[in-house]
């Protein structure tokens, strides 16, 4: 019992220690399972959210349509729960500007069900549902009524886009929906939870979106037999997480049995159909042109029967004035005769016989030409009608998925790489704290253990000190880490995404291991400690511990420096450099946590320069201005009307996808892939190559160890015919590098091989450029004929492409041009107009910035709590050093001097190690942070550096307020007791 009491004597005597070990271990705990738990609590969130509104987890694509036929072939694959057919349709409407919209069916099974914000689903035709992001651009309300006009020329979803209108059957028809709408209700898109109210409205380079709005429309007065896709759940996949690599290798299973067993089959069947259709419409033409023609027969021997008619009359009148004989009774060839005289001695009759010839002579040449058109069809059908492609795909196409994926991954790494340094710094301090702990209680030890006490059971008093501290100290920690910083990152979060039915999770297990590791950590140090002063003997452990023996220190070595300095410098130098373990706690605890100031404030630093960096140093142009096909010409007579450009350059951009992985370049229709990402596909007009480096800066980048990439000289960089040129920040997130094999897909889902030529210095976006020629070598097929002349004449290929895009460089300030963009985007013939001084000015990215002060705050309470636990165990270890001091007449002001200038040089020196250290491990980040079109390029300013030596030293200063009191309260005559 006595023994219980005084080790709870001994505990309360060392509270200090108690709370320094429970507060690392409250920090480290925190760090270790707040990110996670953050990123976890919106996991779980949004897959609930998923399952309950049905997500689809495969959709099928098709370039010619999906019929009835094709939705029964995937209904019965092997592990597929539920097919849903779906009819979409591209909608155009004005909205203080020229603006479109999908009008999606909602479908009957309960897939890619829409989520209720406010109102109700449609039920009636005419009736929509819109986003959140439409009411608040249009300022429309429920009820509130819009007319649409479906587009000129839709996306390849049916037969006829695909360029075989002349195949098109009535049976065939691509989807129409009613274009006099009424708005009842506000949803939220399953496939897009990006929220438009919050901050993330701000980072439009991630709207991957081919349209501006999606609307939601029941299936009564939709019409067409056409299905624009099929979407797909699997069985057993609603029981596993979808951001869980179980989940998917369950989609995988399924994808790999439709391309093995039914995509290449319903190709065939589909191109079959096709060519059916076509091959009955040229038989129906066949046969309306022959009952035509033999109507225009009919006509002509009747007006020939009739003038044969008049032509008889005349011969029997001439015959019965002369007396001759009867007409009639001639045999044919005299009658002949006498008609052929007749007509040519009649000018009107020869005229009437010669337009009956003609006509019979046109009759015939137009039957003869109808019948070789109709045969060349024939013979043409089989190669005008293009293969047909299937594309499956899973939830990783879905922009707003991927995203949402990497943002919580990458900040989830954060929260793996981090921990470690607590961890460190945690097991240095408690080593330093527990052995300072255990030779205290030197001669104590020897007495217990000279009275029988056992080892183990003296060690104890330590191990459940260390334990108790780690515990009460890890529980608080859990707190924090699954209430507090989730609740902080979900609120950030949640400015980014709309996440339905979040809500705060403890995971068990994740928990207990966080406490597990930081209880091991420290007891080890602890046991280590104990065991370096329990293997004496008890007689040893009794005496007090000899003095450490005198030694030079390098410095007295350096003659120079050595003899000019003052009595107390030397003393200082001799305590620091001969206390090694103090040095290297000291020096180490401090550099970690400066390291992870200066990286959190990288990531600051970073973030805060991609904007700049990207729309005024990547990108030379002031503006791009995006139309549709059929506007082209329009809104580039409305640029150069109004006189603002200095230069112009035309180009074609698409929203695509490029994807690595296998892929079948002669058919280039692969599904599988090991990664994708959504990119911005320019296509370049070919005698334009050579100044695609005047509109945007061409650097290439060669990938090095570790993450890290070098960049070479501007203008070194040429985009030519035998390849692409990526974007590093697509680039970086696919782990693609110059030689590689993409599979590209256009705009219109169509999908081909190409090869990377170059990697390019980019940051925001994922920018793929690509030469005129080389684009009709990977897509020609698809492409429809659609000639558009611009002011600068830019070449067109045989099919040619239109240049939807431009391009310019303008004059004017800033304001000025962020003025001119956003009147361009009111004109009808402009889908979207961007400014790069705007974007510069406008670009954030908050989320990044909340857990870098997350990070800020929690590196520096680690600091303060590091430095207060040095500070204390530097004094309790020089008590009798500081009794002297005070016995040989120091004042107290002195003593503080004398002790502080130590912490504060071994400050100074921990910080000078841990500034080149923080650089290191924040040029690591660009690997860590993996994310779709961004690249961080890694960058910190002067200003960080200062920032994180003030707040050590600060910290440095603040601890010196609560040691101060410590030194004043040595007693010299108690101090300087000896047990002899």
């Amino acid at each position: 019992m006595a023994f219980v009491k005084d080790m709870v004597r001994m505990w309360l005597h060392a509270w200090k220690r108690f709370v320094s070990i429970a507060l690392i271990s409250l920090l480290g705990v925190a760090v270790l399972t707040g990110i996670y738990a953050g990123c976890r609590d919106a996991f779980l969130a949004t897959d609930r959210f998923f399952d309950t509104q049905g997500l689809h987890d495969i959709q099928v694509l098709s370039t010619a349509g999906l019929t009835d036929g094709d939705i029964a072939a995937l209904r019965k694959v092997r592990g597929v729960a539920k097919v849903q057919a779906e009819r979409s349709q591209e909608v155009t409407f004005d909205l203080g500007g020229r603006k479109s919209a999908t009008m999606q069916e909602i479908g009957a099974n309960g897939i890619d069900w829409p989520y209720v914000q406010e109102g109700r689903l449609p039920k009636k035709a005419g009736e929509i549902a819109v986003t959140r992001k439409f009411i608040r651009d249009s300022g429309k309300k429920i009820g509130s009524h819009l007319t649409v006009a479906p587009e000129s020329s839709s996306s390849a979803t049916s037969v006829s886009d695909s360029g075989e209108s002349d195949t098109q059957g009535a049976e065939d028809k691509a989807p129409s929906f009613p274009t006099k709408l009424t708005i009842v209700g506000v949803v939220l898109d399953p496939q897009n939870l990006s929220n438009p109210d919050g901050y993330s409205a701000m980072t439009s380079f991630r709207s991957t979106a081919a349209t501006d709005y999606t609307f939601f429309a029941p299936s009564d007065g939709v019409t067409g037999t056409l299905y624009t896709s099929a979407t797909l759940l699997v069985k057993g996949s609603a029981n596993e997480n979808t951001f869980d690599e179980s989940y998917e290798n369950t989609v995988k299973q399924v994808t790999d049995r439709i391309d093995d067993a039914v995509k290449t089959d319903r190709q065939k069947v589909r191109w079959q159909e096709l060519l059916d259709v076509g091959n009955r419409q040229i038989a129906a033409t066949r046969a309306e042109a022959d009952k035509k023609f033999a109507e225009a027969q009919s006509q002509i021997d009747e007006n020939r029967r009739q003038f044969d008619q008049q032509v008889d009359q005349i011969m029997s009148m001439q015959a019965g004035a002369t007396g001759a004989m009867d007409p009639t009774q001639l045999n044919e060839t005299t009658r002949e005769t006498m008609r052929e005289t007749i007509i040519a001695a009649t000018p009107e009759l020869a005229h009437a016989k010669q337009r009956l010839d003609q006509a019979q002579s046109q009759l015939d040449e137009q039957k003869a030409q109808t019948e070789q058109t109709l045969k060349t069809k024939e013979n043409e059908l089989k190669t005008s009608i293009p293969q047909v492609r299937w594309y499956v795909q899973d939830r990783q196409s879905l922009g707003g998925f991927s995203a949402l994926k990497s943002d919580l991954d990458s900040i989830q790494s954060l929260g793996n790489a981090f921990p470690i340094v607590f961890l460190v710094v945690a097991v240095m301090m408690s080593l330093t704290s527990m052995a300072r702990m255990v030779e205290e209680d030197r001669s104590l030890i020897g007495t217990y253990v000279g009275l029988g006490y056992g080892r183990l059971a003296v060690a104890s008093r330590y191990l459940l000190f260390a334990l108790l501290a780690c515990l009460i100290g890890g529980g608080l920690g859990l707190l924090v880490g699954f209430l507090g910083i989730p609740a902080f990152l979900l609120v950030v979060l949640e400015g980014m995404y709309v996440m339905p039915g979040v809500r705060l999770e403890y995971d068990w297990l994740y928990g207990s291991l966080g406490i597990a590791l930081f209880v091991v950590g420290v007891l080890a140090a602890t046991i280590y400690a104990c065991v370096q002063e329990m293997r004496m003997t008890p007689a040893a452990l009794m005496r007090p511990k000899a003095p450490r023996a005198g030694s030079r220190i390098l410095l007295e070595r350096i003659k120079p420096v050595w003899n000019r300095m003052g009595f107390l410098s030397k003393v200082t130098a001799r305590n620091i450099f001969r206390f090694k373990s103090r040095l290297i706690m000291t020096i180490g605890g401090v550099a970690g946590c400066t390291a992870l100031i200066v990286c959190g404030l990288a990531i600051n630093d970073t973030v805060a320069d991609l904007g700049i960096k990207q729309y005024r140093d990547v990108y030379q142009y002031d503006l791009m201005v995006v139309s549709g096909d059929s506007d082209a010409d329009e809104m580039r007579a409305k640029v150069a009307s109004d006189g603002r450009t200095t230069s112009t350059m035309n180009v074609r951009i698409e929203s695509g996808d490029m994807a690595v992985g296998k892929s079948d370049s002669g058919s280039g229709d692969s599904s599988g892939s090991v990664g994708s990402e959504s990119i911005q596909l320019v296509t370049v007009p070919e005698k334009r190559l050579s100044d695609l480096g005047k509109m945007v800066t061409l650097q290439p980048v060669h990938s090095g160890i570790l993450g890290t990439s070098s960049i070479g000289g501007k203008g070194s960089l040429k985009l030519d015919d035998d390849g692409v040129i990526v974007a590093q920040s697509a680039a970086s997130s696919l782990g693609i590098a110059t030689g590689s094999k993409v599979r590209l897909t256009n705009g219109d889902g169509v999908q081909a091989t190409a090869k990377v030529s170059a990697v390019n210095r980019n940051l925001i976006g994922s920018d793929v450029y690509i030469s005129e020629t080389y684009y009709v070598k990977l897509f020609g097929k698809s492409f429809v004929s659609n000639v558009s002349v611009s002011a600068e004449s830019d070449v067109q290929s045989t099919k040619s492409l239109t240049w939807n895009a431009m391009y310019a460089k303008l004059s004017g300030s800033d304001q000025s041009q962020t003025d001119y963009a956003q009147s361009l985007e009111k004109d009808s013939s402009v889908v979207k107009a961007v400014s790069s001084a705007h974007m510069a000015d406008s670009f954030k990215f908050d989320l990044m910035g909340a857990v870098v002060a997350l990070i800020v705050a929690l590196a520096g309470g680690l600091a303060l709590v590091v430095l207060f636990t040095l500070a204390n165990t530097n004094v309790s270890e020089r008590v009798r050093e500081m009794a002297t001091l005070k016995v040989l007449g120091f004042f107290d002001r002195e003593v503080h001097h004398y002790v502080n200038r130590e912490m504060m040089i071994l400050t100074v020196m921990g910080v000078v190690l841990g500034l080149p250290l923080g650089r290191f491990v924040g040029g690591l980040l660009t690997m860590a942070l993996n994310m779709p079109s961004l690249y961080f390029e890694v960058e910190v300013k002067p200003l960080s550096y200062v920032i994180a030596v003030v707040a050590t030293m600060m910290f440095a200063l603040l601890v010196q307020l609560f040691v101060n009191p410590v030194l004043d309260r040595i007693d010299p005559i108690s101090s300087l007791k000896s047990v002899e």
